[in-house]
């Protein structure tokens, strides 16, 4: 091969000359364009925005050169249907909660959220640091195609919206209430009646008496969307999801077409989006919760038998799945043995400081009095 024809072929030649001043590593980074299709409305922002800033920063990290579109529920493919968009390569990415597919399996709950289950920093610790992200990915996103990677936690959400008090079991029988997931199947044990319905469609629903009840996320979420304009019952706690993580789903064969450099970044990016995701939640929920009470929101706890009747449902629910289950049980196996595990040490530290720190100021100034 001749010199000039070396040049040309290796875009050096005088037509290229002009831009031999550039950055070699600019002139090395490969265009990307990528669509993530979300299960979330623009209206639910902490969860859109931080897919949208994930994106940014993939941007950003390569000079533009990798660019992620990212589109609401709905815009693309409907909410529940992200899973199969990315595992059938309509689009390349998705944001989504797990929990949204048990109907395919439900050891997907595993990946977002379980009853009675993980924090929101232990199951940081169990993706991370425990083997989940990669257990999840083996025992269900393989099939699909896809790679998994946490993208965000809302940290312990609401009990949810209720048009009427529930003081009782009895209460609870025939209630309609949207509700995702784990929760679904083992509130349905107790005689409720399990609603999925996209988080854009709630409002509505609660407003016409279609369902007595709905959970969304919390305080922040909960009020962008109105929902208290249309039940005036919030009740607490969420203990179906007490550290409930998004993920973002990536088609595999779009993946591997990545380079290492733009792997590496993605992952980092997401990884971020994790953490601020759960920060801004933690930020906003305070005074969310403050503006909602003077709103005439009435606040109510689960009682103590409610929550234990929905404990041993739980229960019940995990034993028939080991059971049936193979999948599940891959998974449950590992996870609680490692929420046992971190349920023993916050008990020790975290959970002793929590209930005398969080209530001291208001025991001192009863003393006070």
């Amino acid at each position: 091969m001749n010199r000039r024809k070396f040049l040309t072929s290796a875009g050096l030649g005088a037509a290229a000359s002009t831009t031999l001043a550039a950055p070699a590593i600019a002139q090395s980074k490969p265009q990307v364009r990528w669509r993530m299709a979300s299960s979330f409305p623009q209206s639910l922002k902490i969860l859109y925005q931080g897919a949208e800033q994930m994106a940014q920063r993939v941007s950003e990290a390569t000079d533009g050169n990798f660019d992620i579109r990212v589109f609401a529920a709905g815009e693309l493919v409907p909410a529940f249907e992200v899973l199969d968009a990315v595992s059938n390569d309509t689009v390349e990415c998705g944001h989504s909660a797990s929990y949204y597919y048990v109907g395919k399996n439900l050891a997907f709950g595993f990946d977002c959220a379980a009853p009675f289950g993980l924090t929101t920093r232990q199951q940081n610790a169990w993706m991370y640091e425990g083997g989940g992200i990669e257990l999840v990915r083996e025992v269900l996103f393989d099939d699909y195609n896809i790679i998994n990677l946490p993208l965000g936690n809302t940290g312990a959400q609401m009990g949810g919206w209720f048009r009427h008090e529930v003081n009782s079991l009895e209460d609870m029988k025939g209630l309609k209430m949207r509700i995702s997931g784990f929760a679904g199947a083992v509130l349905e044990k107790l005689g409720v009646v399990p609603q999925q319905i996209p988080g854009g469609d709630i409002y509505p629903a609660l407003e016409r008496g279609t369902i007595d009840a709905s959970e969304l996320v919390g305080p922040y979420d909960d009020e962008s969307v109105g929902l208290y304009e249309v039940a005036e019952y919030y009740y607490y706690p969420g203990w179906w999801e007490a550290g409930p993580q998004t993920t973002l789903y990536i088609n595999k064969d779009a993946w591997n077409e990545l380079t290492p450099e733009y792997q590496s970044i993605l992952k980092a990016a997401a990884a971020e989006a994790n953490v601020r995701i759960t920060a801004r939640y933690d930020a906003e929920n305070p005074p969310a919760l403050r503006r909602l009470v003077s709103k005439g929101t009435q606040l109510r706890s689960f009682n103590r038998g409610i929550l234990m009747a929905c404990y041993k449902a739980t229960e019940e629910l995990y034993a028939e799945q080991m059971e049936t289950n193979d999948k599940f049980r891959a998974i449950y196996e590992d996870w609680r043995k490692f929420r046992d595990e971190q349920y023993l040490w916050f008990r020790v530290a975290e959970s002793s400081f929590d209930n005398f720190a969080f209530t001291a100021q208001a025991r001192l100034e009863q003393e006070e009095e």
